[in-house]
Order: C-alpha cells, then structure tokens, then sequence
C-alpha cells in the first residue's frame, strides 16, 4: 500500500513536472509534427502540457488504487470469469 502511494506520488510529480518544464522537455524532445497541424502553432507545447496533465491524473488513480477497478473493468470484457 505504501509502495503503491509513493508510486503515484512520483507520478504525480513527473506529470507536474512535465506541465511545469514544457520548454525543456520540447528542446530535449523536439517538435511533434502531428501536434502542430492539430492544435496549430504551438501545438508542441500545448500537447506536452496536456500529457503532463494526463501523467499526473494517471498518478492520482494509482495512488488511490481506482487505477485497479479501472483495468480489472477493461480486462473483464475480455476474459470471463
């Protein structure tokens, strides 16, 4: 349990960093090209914010555990128990 909190925690942490330090991550990552004809000029940046909003939600479900319920729903379509 423990594990599992301090995991999200720094997921959390990275997603905030991402949001954070979007011109650093672009500089080391470069451009996306895809980003730019969808979202327009700037579409990099605001792809990279989004991303870092997204990694730092994912990091709130695994620290409250919902990140389970999530996939045990996903994966019962699939298998039968």
């Amino acid at each position: 349990m423990i594990l599992r909190i301090i995991l999200g925690l720094a997921v959390v942490a990275f997603g905030f960093f991402m949001v954070w330090k979007t011109y650093d991550i672009q500089e080391f990552l470069g451009r996306s090209g895809w980003a730019e004809q969808k979202f327009g000029p700037g579409g990099t940046t605001t792809f990279y914010k989004l991303l870092g909003v997204g990694v730092a939600f994912l990091g709130m479900l695994i620290a409250t555990n919902v990140i389970s319920e999530i996939l045990t729903g996903l994966v019962g379509v699939f298998i039968r128990r």
